[in-house]
């Protein structure tokens, strides 16, 4: 069997399965957006990593140099705020074909602080070397949680409502966009320069009505069956409640849209009355002055998704991207 019959997620539910017999202590790792390390007194730190790969990821003809720099990190801190943690570290190691220039180099490191400085993250080491012909780039980002206010992917409960924090596609949009040879819109700007939800994921991490949460990079129609599967639920999404300025086709299966998924308890909801999820939806929006959108609930049975449009059950054939 080749690996691309195998597909990714097959492929790391083997990888898991191989190493389920190595002693981890109270450690937690495949299955979430970090690995979870207890360090004592109550505190865990969460670490991740993530590899962009050129002509995969990024075009280097097409994104700035400055630009790759913060998306190189921003994909990690992505996943450190979808724990509801706080990033105190990063790590780059990153590898150069022989036709990268010394001020591209400078630029992207620039790009890498910008978005360091932004949030507070130091840079704390790293390693460096050559490649044969294109770029690849590794960066390790940590951070720092009370073990009780983790959010994980296995959270989610029967009648949770399911909310994102942001529009979905347009990412996916600016990725058509370049394709097509237009590299000036806006949603172009989205796909090179995301903006990770440090800050929402904090606070998000410190309400007990969040149940489940992970962040958005391969599209719903993937990511949203990991919290389906570990959490042993099935989900109702209606998809025109799904925010986008695009397709919702695009919405649920374009990716890298870095946007946080989440659960919250309905709580009072289901007897007519205000809810867990409307009182986080409606502190969300006096913190932040931007919305939570709610798209559905959560529901027992299988691990899949029943979309749904304006109350018609509709089967698309959706799927989010895959790296093989």
């Amino acid at each position: 069997m080749e690996l691309r019959e195998l597909g990714e997620f097959g492929w790391i539910a083997g990888i898991r399965e191989k190493f389920r017999g190595v002693p981890s202590g109270e450690s937690l790792g495949i299955g979430d957006d970090c690995a979870v390390i207890p360090c004592g007194d109550g505190e865990a730190l969460v670490v991740t990593t993530d590899m962009l790969i050129e002509d995969v990821h990024f075009l280097r003809a097409v994104i700035p140099p400055y630009l790759l720099g913060r998306k190189s990190l921003a994909v990690n801190l992505s996943d450190v705020a979808s724990m509801g943690a706080v990033p105190i570290a990063s790590f780059l190691s990153i590898a150069l074909p022989g036709d990268v220039s010394a001020g591209w180099a400078d630029r992207f490191t620039d790009g890498y602080r910008s978005l360091s400085e932004e949030f507070g993250v130091p840079l704390l080491g790293g390693d460096t070397t050559s490649s044969q012909d294109r770029i690849a780039i590794n960066v390790t980002a940590i951070g720092r949680i009370a073990r009780a206010k983790v959010k994980y992917r296995s959270g989610a409960r029967e009648n949770d409502i399911v909310y994102v924090t942001g529009y979905l596609g347009d990412s996916a949009q600016g990725l058509l966009d370049i394709r097509s040879g237009v590299y000036d819109s806006p949603f172009v700007a989205v796909h090179h320069d995301p903006h990770p939800c440090v800050n929402e994921g904090i606070w998000l991490g410190n309400q007990p009505e969040v149940h489940a949460m992970m962040d958005i990079s391969d599209g719903i129609a993937s990511d949203l069956p990991h919290i389906l599967e570990e959490s042993e639920t099935g989900a109702e999404i209606s998809i025109e409640r799904i925010p986008t300025r695009t397709t919702v086709e695009l919405a649920v299966t374009g990716g890298e849209d870095y946007q946080l998924l989440l659960t919250v308890g309905a709580g009072g909801a289901r007897r007519g009355l205000p809810g867990e999820s409307d009182r986080i939806a409606a502190e969300y929006v006096r913190h932040f002055g931007k919305p939570l959108y709610g798209i559905g609930r959560i529901r027992s049975g299988a691990p899949d998704i029943i979309w749904s449009d304006n109350g018609e059950v509709v089967r698309p054939q959706w799927k989010g991207f895959r790296h093989f």
